[in-house]
């Protein structure tokens, strides 16, 4: 057990890395906002600051890996204490990859800006967007307060972002088949929609890793899934 002086030490450096990953969190759901924007509008200067700002989001989860392994050191936590540590660590790995997703989606914002298509081509990427800015929201929120109920709702709506992934796959071909003259922009706007599909998947993984640190245990059940590119091939 630590003693008294120990403990409230503790709680200070779980106090700056819980802040930490806060603050990560915020500058990732911008990340996706402004990244989704940008594509939606052809933005190409607000791309670029996406760009720019994701060294941002590197640089916190350095901070957050080091003040982790400081505070292990010299603390050496248990039990609880411990998991608490070591989730502030996968989350912010978490963060940090959907940092990464979020550029990705901005660097495809310049090859398209010449051109002028059809704005509903888009719809359906905003759509996705949207809902995973929304799990993404509830499940930092449920690492904040340690809520179960959110953790679990996020995870268990993992299915509907794969299913509406398969969607707006099958539109985006049907377009390109019935013109040629889409497919460079559908196909820019596939890997965006897979981008964000993975957004999603680390959003589920961030509600694994809330119940793993309030429970102690992993999740045993089966993640609901599923396969975008599996459904597209069923169908053909």
């Amino acid at each position: 057990m630590m003693n008294e002086h120990t403990a409230k030490a503790f709680d200070v450096d779980l106090q700056d890395i819980s802040r930490m990953v806060a603050e990560m969190g915020g500058l990732a759901e911008k990340q996706i906002a402004d990244s989704i924007d940008a594509l939606a509008k052809r933005d190409s200067e607000r791309a670029e600051r996406v760009i720019a700002a994701d060294t941002a989001i590197d640089n916190l989860q350095r901070e957050i890996e080091e003040r982790s392994v400081l505070t292990i050191a010299r603390r050496q936590p248990m039990a609880i204490d411990l998991r608490q540590v070591v989730s502030a660590l996968r989350i912010a790995n978490d963060l940090e990859r959907i940092g990464d997703l979020a550029k990705n989606i901005a660097k495809r914002v310049m090859p398209i800006t010449a051109d002028f298509h059809p704005q509903k081509l888009i719809r359906g990427v905003e759509h996705m967007g949207a809902l995973v800015l929304t799990q993404l929201k509830q499940v930092l929120d449920s690492y904040a307060s340690h809520d179960l109920e959110k953790a679990l709702a996020v995870w268990n709506g993992d299915e509907e972002i794969d299913a509406m992934c398969t969607s707006l796959f099958r539109e985006l071909l049907t377009y390109m088949m019935e013109d040629p003259r889409h497919i460079t922009f559908c196909i820019h706007l596939m890997f965006s929609a897979k981008n964000i599909e993975r957004m999603g998947d680390h959003a589920t993984n961030i509600a694994e890793t809330v119940y793993f640190m309030v429970q102690g245990r992993p999740i045993t059940d089966e993640r609901p899934k599923g396969d975008t590119l599996a459904a597209l091939a069923a169908e053909h």
